[in-house]
């Protein structure tokens, strides 16, 4: 789509000549012969960008900007004027004008401004965008009595640099809790840098955490900054921490307490300043008690522990939880948005939900994916729900010969392959909604001879 540019000048000739330079150039110009006739315009056709000039009769284009950003505050605004002043310039730039340029304006200068005012308010867009969706994704959602404990907890832990434990099954939103943590300290403006224990294989955890250098092992070409340089100053989230190999406990201890390592294969010491957060879903005293968890390590990093309740625990969130997965998906797949009727909120309040928080989102983004009702309904939901799934298989004939590997690995190619189907090719939603972090999940689809497309 061609960018729309808003010409305004009282000068038909100037109207006219850059019409046809802005035309050749790609762009679409509309063009207006004063400011109440550029509002005209603007309340029919939304612009990319405005260019106007600053004497004219009526009003003049310092009006003309300051009413313009009160109306539309985005839309990006260049200045022009045969009797410009500095004082003129500062005060177009006060007002909200991206560039001020003096008549007789060069056209390749014109042009070249144009496109760096376009390019920015693109960059711009795109900030404002995925501002957007981080704050959906760490949006702690749900005013339950579980949820408002959970909130209060974390807003007196969050200002300390004291190492908080996250606890709570699968799929409750460890994570999110602890990007929210993050967003609440000191530290929110340094990096937030998240490590999955249990996704990283033993012999690699060492160069991951703390770097390793150049010839230290096969592969290093180079030197590697490791998490906890990546994350000084700021914090770095421990995932699924019951898992970390035995060998590495002992070295991540010493790191806790003086904030000093060694790389890989290199011989000077490293600090980094970093807030730890960890988070496990697994009995840490169990595992302490079997003498797979160092008790030393467990009371470092678990100076305050935040448990975040399972979704079974606070089911008037529900339907809160719909409408904000509903909201974001409509926004992400640019999808008319779409609510879920009373009877299908009663529905969904009556699972199970194993997968807690996670599998809410992926049944709901489901349904919106293989229903067109608007409202959702009840039925639109009940085919969505894994038991439908569960209903249709059983109906399906056990073949009465192979070897259980081979029918096992058959099984679980079909399902891969519908999930992948149902959800567009999209990996990543399709490890979330089989319960799998993603990482299993293409090493499923490489033994099993499943197609999967890269993501980007």
């Amino acid at each position: 789509m061609k960018p729309r540019i808003l010409i305004v000048d009282d000068d038909p000739g100037t109207l006219a000549s850059l019409s046809r330079a802005f035309a050749l150039e790609g762009y679409e110009a509309l063009t207006a012969s004063s400011g109440a006739r550029a509002f005209e315009r603007l309340a029919d056709e939304p612009v990319d960008a405005i260019l106007s000039d600053v004497v004219m009769p009526g009003m003049d284009g310092l009006e003309f900007l300051s009413r313009l950003k009160e109306k539309v505050p985005d839309v990006p605004v260049i200045l022009m004027s045969g009797q410009a002043t500095v004082e003129t310039a500062v005060k177009a730039t006060r007002l909200g004008a991206l560039d001020f340029l003096e008549k007789p304006v060069g056209l390749d200068r014109l042009l070249l401004t144009l496109r760096n005012v376009l390019r920015l308010d693109r960059l711009e867009r795109e900030n404002r965008d995925l501002s957007r969706r981080v704050r959906d994704e760490i949006s702690l959602v749900g005013m339950s009595a579980p949820m408002n404990a959970l909130r209060a907890l974390m807003e007196r832990a969050a200002p300390s640099d004291a190492p908080i434990l996250v606890l709570g099954e699968n799929g409750t939103g460890k994570e999110l809790v602890a990007r929210a943590l993050h967003e609440l300290s000191p530290r929110r403006a340094e990096p937030f840098v998240p490590m999955n224990c249990a996704a990283v294989p033993a012999e690699l955890v060492e160069s991951e955490l703390f770097g390793h250098e150049k010839g230290s092992f096969s592969g290093a070409v180079g030197m590697r900054r490791g998490l906890f340089e990546q994350a000084d100053g700021g914090t770095l989230f421990l995932d699924e921490i019951g898992d970390m190999p035995a060998p590495m406990q002992a070295k991540l201890l010493r790191v806790l307490q003086d904030g000093r390592f060694t790389r890989v294969g290199g011989t000077g010491e490293q600090r980094a300043d970093v807030r730890v957060v960890s988070a496990t879903n697994r009995d840490v005293e169990t595992l302490v008690a079997e003498g797979r968890f160092r008790e030393d390590l467990l009371y470092r990093i678990n100076t305050v522990s935040v448990r975040v309740p399972a979704l079974r625990e606070r089911r008037e969130d529900i339907a809160e939880l719909v409408a904000h997965f509903a909201e974001a998906a409509a926004r992400r797949n640019r999808w008319k948005a779409r609510r879920f009727s009373g009877e299908a909120i009663d529905l969904l309040r009556q699972q199970p939900w194993r997968g807690n928080v996670r599998e809410l989102r992926n049944i709901v983004e489901r349904v919106l994916i293989l229903s067109a009702s608007d409202p959702v309904g009840a039925g639109d939901v009940r085919a969505a729900l894994p038991q439908a799934a569960g209903a249709a298989a059983k109906g399906a004939a056990v073949p009465a010969a192979g070897l259980l590997r081979d029918l096992v690995d058959g099984f679980e190619r079909d399902v891969i392959r519908e999930r992948l189907k149902v959800l567009g090719g999209h990996v990543t939603n399709a490890a979330r909604s089989l319960g799998l972090e993603r990482s299993h999940l293409y090493k499923k689809c490489k033994q099993l001879g499943v197609e999967i497309r890269e993501e980007t």
